[in-house]
């Protein structure tokens, strides 16, 4: 599983022209589904994404989590993250799980989050064309990968 992590002063995701989710201050998070992601991926991601300091403190020192800040969070699939560059110049998406596996994995990362930050987290469409904006605080961008863990 790999995730894109953002910390934002606002997020949004609009499917359709329609808003589907919308935060200010928070994490948008960007994750992809392979078929060899397990529990225990998604719950070492959710503990590390709930945790991680990077949220000014009272000297504007990164020493805060998305919770003790009281951000909010989306959550938006994106298979593209597994893309592999190796040959040509066509990314391939071999890697990316196909829906029957990803959609309850992706459901399942999504309330991971919520019980570790301890409320409900936005989301976007699973496989929709969404249209994800954002102004990117910091700017401060992670990117992790479960089977990676550096």
């Amino acid at each position: 599983m790999r995730v894109v992590i953002q910390r934002v002063s606002q997020a949004s995701v609009a499917v359709d022209s329609k808003i589907v989710a919308n935060i200010q201050k928070g994490l948008l998070v960007l994750v992809g589904i392979e078929d060899t992601d397990t529990q225990e991926d998604i719950d070492w991601l959710a503990g590390k994404i709930i945790k991680m300091r990077i949220f000014g403190d009272e000297n504007d020192v990164m020493n805060c989590s998305v919770q003790d800040i009281d951000g909010d969070i989306i959550v938006v699939s994106q298979f593209t993250l597994h893309a592999s560059t190796k040959k040509g110049n066509r990314p391939s998406y071999i890697k990316a799980s196909k829906p029957d596996f990803a959609i309850p994995t992706y459901e399942n990362f999504v309330q991971a989050i919520e019980k570790e930050l301890g409320k409900k987290v936005q989301t976007g469409i699973f496989g929709a064309d969404m249209k994800v904006s954002l102004l990117n605080d910091g700017p401060v961008t992670i990117v992790m990968d479960s089977k990676n863990r550096e």
